[in-house]
């Protein structure tokens, strides 16, 4: 029986909105003093109104995956604005350096994977955890001020020869390695980290499984985690994604089938039976109360990660639904 959630989806087939906050420093709308609306409207001005770590004050972290998170106006920090715990980056390996982009034919000389993702996250932590006569030895504060020990995943998606560009990627990492900002394995267990970094696309298992001490992981394939990748641990595979399209074919209008349905809780139950968050890709887009459904069906059966391209939408539905 469909829940009250996937009930509600169908019923309004809306695209939702995070809704905007007024201004608190406005007041707007609000019936209150002008002596308050004075005050309020100058507490920015006052050093007693801001502290180190506001960067992200007041973002909730939600469990959203920003697809393509490199095609937004402003990659990483348009994710971080809304909450998203993880974000999605393309990378190509030319001359020596990982390039950012969906094809080759969007590549430029400024957009790296350092410029826009390694460089961006290390600002943010360094803004999470500032050096302070208060602090007694060096944190490892997330990038979410309202829940420090929320892991970011860093999704790097290999679009060139994997056995030739992990490496590459592996030294990209160094700037996030040595405040020891990643999440790491040492052989027996996971530590978790500010950053958690998994390879997708074209990065190699076979680079990565057999390591006993390493700070990077891999995307197992959902659909193959009780079959030829059953071996795959959380210790390797935090994530496991595969295409939703090419498992469930189209949705008819705003309701899965009994198979499809079937398909989906076995999927996600063998996912979650090894601790591993299951995340489903190229899901729907159009039409809207479709795409509700849709996202309203996975997080009832408990995807881990909802891949979304239209972030605010994500986030104003989940709030919506009282999911997050």
């Amino acid at each position: 029986m469909a829940s009250s959630l996937f009930l509600l989806a169908l019923s309004l087939g809306l695209q939702v909105h995070a809704a905007a906050l007024p201004h608190s420093a406005q007041a707007t709308g609000l019936d209150i003093s002008t002596t308050l609306q004075n005050i309020l409207a100058n507490t920015q001005k006052s050093d007693g109104y801001t502290y180190p770590t506001d960067l992200t004050r007041g973002i909730i972290p939600k469990p959203i995956h920003s697809h393509n998170d490199y095609w937004r106006d402003v990659p990483f920090y348009s994710a971080l604005s809304v909450g998203c715990a993880s974000v999605e980056a393309d990378v190509w390996l030319y001359n020596d350096t990982l390039y950012v982009g969906h094809e080759e034919s969007a590549l430029t000389q400024a957009r790296t994977l350092d410029s826009l993702y390694i460089q961006p996250i290390l600002d943010t932590l360094r803004r999470q955890n500032p050096t302070s006569p208060f602090v007694n030895s060096p944190s490892r504060n997330g990038v979410f001020d309202t829940s420090s020990g929320q892991t970011l995943f860093l999704f790097i998606d290999v679009k060139t020869d994997g056995h030739t560009t992990w490496p590459a990627v592996v030294s990209a990492l160094e700037p996030l390695r040595a405040p020891g900002y990643l999440t790491t394995f040492n052989g027996t267990g996971v530590t978790s980290g500010p950053v958690t970094v998994i390879g997708t696309g074209n990065a190699p298992l076979d680079l990565i499984q057999p390591l006993h001490e390493r700070d990077y992981f891999f995307d197992a394939h959902l659909d193959l985690l009780n079959s030829t990748e059953s071996d795959i641990t959380a210790d390797i595979s935090p994530v496991a994604s595969t295409n939703f399209d090419a498992q469930f074919g189209p949705i008819n209008g705003t309701t899965f089938t009994p198979a499809q349905m079937e398909l989906l809780i076995s999927q996600i139950e063998v996912a979650k039976s090894k601790g591993i968050l299951p995340r489903y890709w190229d899901t729907p887009g159009w039409p809207i109360s479709t795409r509700n459904a849709v996202w309203a069906t996975l997080l009832e059966q408990g995807v881990g990660l909802l891949n979304a391209d239209d972030l605010p939408a994500a986030a104003g539905f989940g709030a919506y639904y009282g999911m997050w």
